[in-house]
């Protein structure tokens, strides 16, 4: 195995610094059904993403999944897309840069740099690590963008930065921030942005959160996602001092005949009219930033599910996306 050196080195005394390496779940590279199959090739291939025994799974992934669901996944993915390419990418961006600024305000131009990476696509989590290292970084803080630990995004996020650095002669330090959902800042930074809403539209009858779901028996295998969603939930109805009877926790985005986390957003989207509900507003603070998952699925599919089923009035709260406080946030979680 030949292992990659760092050459430039320069051993007379210039000081290694610390960086910043930002990872996001990924996105394609344009909205096309080749660029899809690529794309969810190397998702749909995670073992942390789908924990089907490999040869069933990959028989079920090669024969059925990518031959047939990229096309339909492009068109979605088209109906979101905008000059700056996909709202994760050009938000992930536009993070990154305000960060740097951030950063270089407090520390000095580029002392400290900021990289973002894409646990799937581009730009590779290889390809990060790699500027890193030709910024003469020695110390990274990681940080990937997903407010509650679960094992299928921040584990994964582990595995793939660790078996990068395997390759490499000369590992440096590593500080790996593994979830931040209880983080005062970010509590803050969901709560401000429901009252910013409230203040605007009045409260709805029913506020829902929903959290990116994963299968069931995740849970009870030990992953504590679904407890840290439900702790966030909490958190943030306190700090905004609700009732309790207006919010709702449920779970997007599932895939599959397996159960899943309950309650389903759709499913609970659809019966709150027969239950005298007429006005929700929904927020998604699982995601640091929106995307197809928001955008698509819950800003636009879900309301149709709400007004068909007798809804009247439905809000999305957008994340927290590239906003002042986010960036606050991110920063006091790496200064700490």
């Amino acid at each position: 195995m030949k292992f990659k050196g760092q050459t430039n080195y320069d051993h007379k005394g210039t000081k290694p610094k610390k960086g910043v390496l930002l990872i996001n779940l990924g996105t394609p590279d344009e909205p096309t059904p080749k660029a899809l199959r690529r794309y969810l090739k190397e998702f749909l291939s995670d073992h942390r993403v789908v924990e089907i025994p490999r040869l069933i799974w990959m028989a079920i992934l090669h024969l059925f999944i990518l031959p047939l669901r990229p096309k339909n996944s492009a068109k979605l993915y088209a109906s979101v897309w905008t000059d700056e390419g996909s709202p994760l990418m050009a938000i992930t961006q536009k993070q990154t840069h305000k960060l740097q600024k951030n950063l270089n305000e407090q520390y000095g131009e580029d002392q400290i740099p900021v990289v973002m990476g894409m646990r799937y696509g581009n730009p590779s989590i290889k390809k990060a690590l790699a500027e890193l290292a030709d910024k003469n970084v020695r110390d990274i803080t990681v940080l990937p963008l997903y407010p509650q630990y679960c094992a299928a995004t921040t584990g994964s996020t582990f595995d793939a930065i660790t078996k990068e650095l395997t390759n490499y002669r000369w590992v440096p330090s590593l500080r790996f921030i593994n979830g931040y959902h209880q983080s005062s800042a970010y509590i803050e930074a969901i709560s401000q942005t429901i009252r910013d809403y409230i203040k605007e539209s009045g409260m709805p009858e029913r506020l829902i959160f929903s959290y990116h779901g994963t299968p069931k028996r995740y849970l009870e295998q030990g992953d504590p996602y679904f407890c840290f969603c439900m702790q966030t939930t909490r958190l943030v109805t306190e700090s905004l001092q609700l009732d309790e009877l207006s919010i709702i926790t449920s779970f997007q985005s599932r895939f599959g005949k397996a159960e899943w986390l309950q309650p389903y957003t759709e499913e609970k989207l659809k019966s709150l009219p027969n239950e005298g509900v007429k006005h929700v507003a929904v927020i998604c603070p699982g995601f640091s930033s929106d995307c197809l998952e928001t955008i698509e699925e819950i800003e636009v599919e879900n309301k149709e599910y709400f007004i068909e089923a007798g809804g009247e009035q439905y809000d999305y709260i957008p994340c927290l996306n590239d906003s002042d406080d986010h960036i606050k946030m991110m920063r006091e979680l790496i200064v700490d």
